[in-house]
């Protein structure tokens, strides 16, 4: 038996018309899509993306299937969150097959928990399939492991803005500093001078390695390594990108295994 009809044969669950599955489609790749999303794509009738949603993801799906866009962009209009949850509402509610796609993992960052209490209040049907976060996926296609023994034993994830744009005015900063050696910020490139700002008084050393990743897991990948004090004074820095503070950047230069495979066009 094949591997394809080993799948097959599995028991996956059916995407039910009137309900929706809100998936994580991981960092970039296609390659790093779970089963059960790769699953979910075959079955969908609409799928409701997000901008970090590739095209040759969305090329695994049906050309059946109908594709909406709503993507949200920093600094570009976007559709409002309570606008994007009543239209997986009412598409439910038609009787359709709705697949929410999102980058990375729904539930980090991603807003996949507003989307899922909009859904249950509405009594809509709905299952999550969990993905690869970039925090995750991201940085090990840099070759960065977000943790390591030699040199720490825990990790905060945090975000780099908020609801408005701007820097989350929640975040203690001065406890953030001090919380763990490693930090990984999503959506952080927009305000990353300003949030170096608050790190570095907060106690942070200046020369402390920061190493960005923009685009990954995809051909387009691209790493920048500095230094905090250096990122006050960071233009041009492509994005998506997810930001790491601390040491594990330096296994980079033994670890950086995906340069090479995007050489030999070994993608996934």
């Amino acid at each position: 038996m094949t591997h394809f009809a080993q799948l097959e044969a599995a028991d996956f669950p059916e995407l039910q018309p009137g309900s929706v599955w809100l998936v994580g489609a991981g960092p970039g790749g296609p390659g790093l899509l779970t089963l059960l999303a790769y699953h979910a794509l075959g079955q969908a009738d609409v799928i409701v993306h997000d901008a970090l949603v590739s095209d040759a993801i969305l090329a695994l799906a049906p050309v059946s299937s109908e594709r909406i866009f709503a993507g949200k962009r920093g600094g570009k209009p976007s559709p409002k969150q309570a606008d994007i949850s009543l239209r997986l509402i009412e598409l439910a509610q038609a009787g359709r097959r709705v697949l929410r796609l999102k980058g990375g993992d729904p539930f980090m960052f991603g807003r996949g928990g507003e989307e899922a209490e909009a859904l249950a209040r509405a009594g809509i049907p709905f299952r999550i399939v969990p993905g690869i976060s970039s925090g995750l996926g991201g940085l090990a296609y840099a070759g960065i492991p977000v943790t390591h023994r030699d040199t720490n034993h825990a990790v905060l994830f945090l975000t780099g803005h908020d609801e408005t744009g701007d820097v989350p005015g929640a975040i203690d900063w001065p406890s953030v500093a001090q919380a763990a050696p490693v930090l990984v910020m999503f959506m952080a490139v927009k305000h990353l001078p300003v949030i170096a700002g608050r790190l570095l008084a907060a106690g942070r050393q200046p020369e402390e390695r920061l190493t960005i990743v923009s685009n990954a897991a995809t051909p387009q990948q691209q790493v920048l390594e500095t230094t905090l004090f250096a990122a006050s004074s960071l233009v041009e820095v492509p994005t998506p990108a997810i930001v790491v503070l601390g040491e594990v950047g330096t296994y980079r230069q033994s670890l950086d295994w995906y340069v090479e495979a995007v050489r030999s066009h070994r993608f996934g």
